[in-house]
């Protein structure tokens, strides 16, 4: 038996849209209740969430019950930390602050077996190998991980037709809030993520992105957020945070109750 099929990567070349959510509560409980929900996918947030491999280990184990791909997002672009995810059994990883082709290309190297790549032969003993169930695991391995280049920077978008001829970027994910940081542009809550001057950069890196035939993933907080992109013509939609999501359910309940008993 081998890898099992990128069912989010064959969906996401197949031009269908996929829903996800950013899940950064590090809860097994939390991720058993999206699991049940019917997303698309979901990336289990390692950079800005406190997950260590443990945490994110049971979530995947709670996300199984469900057909929800789990992407992960690591905190930064180390080969070893790839690699960990990698044998945790995650197939697709999203890699923060990419800027240029030579970073694009270690990574790309670290996920993937010789001789395309450097990634230690270990999964035989780990999760991603069914801990011995499947020994053929390698033999396809190579074409069923997928690398989420995540371009943030200034220096990102200069550099992103170098990033994209890098063999095995599968796919380009822009992070509006730190790309409208880095160009200076904030509003009274932050970060300035609907300004037309960021609107304009990321119509034309999209531009670029579609020319090469990559799949195009953007962050949003909601669904009206996600739709002020659609002219990047995104696949792989992010339409809200599971931690903002509760804090809104239970603002919006107190609200609901004190409205209610005062009436």
């Amino acid at each position: 038996m081998p890898a099992p099929e990128n069912a989010l990567l064959r969906n996401l070349r197949s031009g269908n849209q996929q829903f996800g959510v950013w899940v950064g509560a590090t809860s097994a409980t939390v991720a058993e209740i999206i699991a049940r929900v019917g997303l698309d996918w979901v990336v289990v947030d390692m950079e800005h969430a406190p997950n260590d491999l443990r945490s994110l280990r049971d979530q995947l184990r709670a996300f199984a019950i469900g057909e929800t791909h789990v992407a992960v997002r690591l905190v930064a672009d180390r080969d070893w930390m790839v690699k960990q995810v990698l044998d945790l059994g995650v197939q697709t990883v999203l890699v923060p602050m990419v800027e240029t082709a030579e970073q694009a290309e270690k990574i790309a190297r670290a996920m993937r077996y010789a001789p395309r790549g450097n990634r230690g032969v270990g999964a035989f003993v780990a999760r991603a190998g069914g801990y011995g169930e499947t020994p053929d695991y390698m033999s396809n391995a190579n074409d069923e991980v997928a690398l989420m280049v995540q371009i943030e920077t200034r220096r990102g978008l200069d550099n992103l037709d170098d990033i994209l001829s890098v063999d095995g970027v599968d796919a380009v994910f822009f992070g509006v809030a730190d790309l409208a940081t880095d160009m200076g542009l904030m509003g009274p809550n932050g970060a300035d993520t609907t300004h037309p001057d960021l609107l304009d950069a990321l119509n034309a890196a999209a531009e670029k992105v579609r020319a090469a035939q990559k799949p195009i993933g953007v962050f949003a907080a909601s669904v009206e957020h996600a739709l002020s992109y659609a002219s990047l013509d995104a696949k792989f939609i992010c339409i809200g945070s599971d931690v903002l999501m509760i804090r809104e359910a239970f603002a919006s309940r107190l609200e609901e109750a004190k409205q209610k008993f005062a009436d």
